[in-house]
C-alpha cells in the first residue's frame, strides 16, 4: 500500500526544531504479510523457530522499515541498543535512522534457544558508514510473540567491531541471503 510521506519536524540533539524532513508513511499489513508471519506462530518447535528467524532475517535484509514493522504487533515494544521504540510508527522511524547510517547492510541470524512463545537469536551484520569504514556488528535478541506469530517484545544488544574491507564475509547482492550461503556457525562467527 502506498501513501504520501508525511512531513514532521526534525529535532537537533538539543531538542530545538530544525527543518522539516520526510517521514515515511505507515503501511497497513497486507493479508499476504499477515499470513506469512502466521506460518511460524507459537508454540515453536526447532523447525518453526528456525523458520521465524529466517523470515526476520529476510525482512531485515530488505532494509525496508515498513516491511520489517509488519512482523511486529501494532503496540510492540523494543529496546535496540540504547534506543526504545513503542509501536510500529516508532519502529519505522528507528529503522529509517539506522539504515541511513548503516550502508550496504547484510545480516545473518541464527536461533540460540526457544520456548513456547519466545525465541533467542544471535546475529551478525556487516555495513559501512558514510566515510567508507566497514564494521561487523554482533548481537543477541530476545523475542516474544503473540498467538498469531507477530512479535510483541524485542530486546537487542549489539556491539560494533571495525573491520577492513578484506575481512568482509557477507558478499551476496543486497537483499535476502541466498539459500545455501553459510550461516553464523559455518562461518565461525
Amino acid at each position: 500500500m502506498s501513501t504520501a510521506p508525511r512531513l514532521s519536524p526534525a529535532r537537533s540533539h538539543l531538542g530545538a526544531s530544525r527543518t522539516s524532513t520526510l517521514e515515511p508513511p505507515i503501511q497497513k499489513e497486507s493479508p499476504h504479510e499477515h499470513h506469512r508471519h502466521q506460518t511460524a506462530a507459537p508454540p515453536f518447535t526447532a523447525e518453526t523457530a528456525a523458520k521465524k528467524a529466517r523470515l526476520a532475517e529476510d525482512d531485515w535484509n530488505s532494509r525496508d522499515p515498513h516491511r520489517v514493522a509488519l512482523a511486529y504487533t501494532p503496540d510492540s515494544r523494543w529496546r535496540n541498543r540504547a534506543e526504545f521504540a513503542n509501536g510500529r510508527a516508532e519502529i519505522v522511524q528507528l529503522l529509517t535512522r539506522k539504515w541511513a547510517r548503516e550502508r550496504d547492510y547484510r545480516l545473518i541470524k541464527e536461533v540460540w534457544a526457544f520456548t513456547d512463545n519466545r525465541i533467542a537469536v544471535r546475529f551478525a551484520y556487516e555495513w559501512h558508514d558514510d566515510a567508507g569504514h566497514w564494521f561487523r556488528s554482533y548481537g543477541n535478541e530476545n523475542w516474544e510473540f503473540d498467538d498469531l506469530g507477530l512479535m510483541r517484545v524485542r530486546h537487542a544488544s549489539i556491539n560494533d567491531r571495525p573491520i577492513q574491507v578484506e575481512q568482509r564475509l557477507f558478499h551476496w547482492p543486497l537483499g535476502p541471503r541466498p539459500e545455501g550461503h553459510q550461516g553464523l556457525s559455518e562461518l565461525a562467527l
